[in-house]
């Protein structure tokens, strides 16, 4: 048996509308090398200028995963050819990053790690290559985009806690509103370094897995290699350090190149760059643009609000959603329902009705405010519906005009006369005419409870109620027909 250390670089694009040092278009999809100019070309003699909205993102993000920010940040260049980058070195940072020394806590999935994030440094991205038959293409689109990468000590021990720190990690760059976190568009991509040794002996040779674009290709691609790696101890092998790519077609990693150390790279400071020095303003922008961790906003969901881990995880997943979910419960509550009834009618709305909309009109849970059915709507459908006074059938139906009509459902319901029928003298009149055409179904009701058939007799029951309801569309208040039915069934 062996002991795993593993440990990530997740890189992020930064929302900045233009690239960290120069004044192009940061855009996804556009077409090729339509967002490039001398400077994030790498032509001789040009300056770079650093993008200020970058940095503070940075540390933005580098505050959420508790780093210290350093009284002094500068940049360096990253000495390497490679022809996505055309300049043959990249804008980087290696001595004194934006981030330095914090950590992310792990939780769910039965899973309780904390993670120290070693650093945090801002750098530009290179341009893309495109690989068709015998040509490669290039796009230097991407070239000089903000990118931040996150790195940690390699404290986690599974592919599935690499999993869930990629995923605790995108859902806190989308709610601070820094990074997309489209993995499939490359916002977001992890290098994940494992080595393997046995129990005490401290770290092992490193492997490094290349630009994974997704959490289940993190998991997937991890205990690949600690499987494989392990195969190769057993045999009395070494393991050879490299950096290897997942072929997601066949499940298993693939050599790619020997792995580069730091030295290789032979960094210097930038000189074009000043050193960057953050005063009081900058430092209190930054702890503004702070906000409720996602992992904190799930626990408190499930102690205030009452709801299942499970629940608060689904309710938190985007904060748009969760935010939604807050505003209706508090809509409920002030127009009466208690909080616990609130809080799971919303969520049961939210995860069945609300998200089969949103997938119907191809409208992402991110633009879940958009609706016209918006949290004060769908607190007065949920109380109308908690209060008897529509039924769950015609709440939805109400639902579906708001979406089509932008009105108030209770303008709705009073229209298509939905209200509830709770008149007893009202329901028994519609009793007595279903009664008037189902007579051999109450005497086969007696008869089979008399008969000690009693599931029979419930099921019949049943029928009779929802004979009620289809003659009242739904309307009859089911609780008062059923004990007219069961009173005619004993005869009186």
């Amino acid at each position: 048996m062996y002991q795993s250390f593993i440990g990530l670089e997740v890189h992020i694009h930064l929302l900045t509308k233009t690239k960290v040092f120069c004044g192009c278009a940061a855009a996804f999809g556009d077409e090729p090398n339509t967002h490039v100019c001398p400077v994030c070309l790498g032509y001789p003699g040009v300056l770079p200028a650093l993008n200020i909205e970058a940095m503070r993102m940075g540390c933005t993000v580098a505050r959420s995963l508790n780093c210290r920010i350093p009284s002094q940040t500068w940049f360096e260049r990253k000495q390497y050819f490679y022809p996505d980058m055309t300049k043959n070195y990249q804008i980087s940072q290696f001595a004194s990053p934006l981030g330095q020394e914090g950590y992310m806590d792990l939780e769910g999935k039965g899973i309780r790690r904390r993670v120290r994030i070693r650093e945090c440094h801002l750098e530009e991205d290179a341009g893309k290559m495109i690989h068709t038959g015998t040509v490669s293409l290039l796009d230097y689109n991407r070239a000089g985009v903000s990118l931040l990468e996150i790195v940690t000590e390699p404290d986690m021990e599974t592919g599935e806690e690499a999993e869930l720190f990629i995923r605790q990690l995108r859902r806190l760059v989308r709610y601070l509103g820094v990074c997309d976190g489209n993995m499939e568009e490359g916002s977001l991509r992890a290098d994940a370094n494992i080595s393997i040794n046995l129990p005490g002996k401290g770290l092992g040779r490193k492997v490094e897995i290349k630009n994974l674009n997704s959490s289940r290709f993190v998991r997937l691609g991890l205990n690949y290699e600690i499987l494989r790696q392990s195969a190769l101890l057993d045999q009395g092998k070494a393991v050879v350090q490299e950096t290897r790519l997942w072929n997601e077609n066949r499940d298993q990693t693939e050599p790619m190149r020997q792995k580069e150390n730091a030295q290789d790279y032979r960094y210097f400071p930038e000189p074009d760059l000043p050193v960057f020095i953050p005063d009081a303003a900058f430092l209190r922008s930054v702890e503004e643009a702070l906000i409720e961790a996602p992992q904190d906003r799930i626990r408190r969901l499930q102690e205030e609000y009452g709801l299942s881990e499970e629940q608060a995880e689904l309710v938190a997943d985007e904060k748009a959603e969760a935010d939604y979910f807050e505003e209706a419960a508090a809509a409920a509550m002030a127009r009466g329902l208690e909080k616990s009834a609130a809080s799971q009618r919303i969520c049961h709305w939210l995860l069945s009705d609300i998200r089969h909309i949103l997938a119907r009109e191809g409208i992402p849970i991110a633009a879940i405010g958009t609706l016209k059915l918006n949290p004060r709507r769908l607190a007065a459908l949920v109380v109308l519906s908690a209060g008897g006074q529509v039924s769950g059938k015609n709440a939805k139906q109400a639902a579906e005009l708001v979406l089509s009509g932008d009105r108030d459902p209770e303008d709705i319901i009073r229209e298509q006369g939905w209200e509830r029928i709770t008149d007893p003298a009202r329901i028994a009149d519609v009793v007595q005419a279903v009664y008037a055409d189902e007579g051999k179904i109450f005497a086969e009701i007696r008869s089979a409870l008399t008969g000690g058939r009693d599931k029979r007799g419930q099921t019949l029951k049943a029928y009779l109620v929802g004979r009620v309801l289809e003659r009242t569309g739904g309307r009859a208040d089911p609780k008062i027909a059923e004990s007219r039915i069961e009173e005619l069934i004993a005869g009186r």
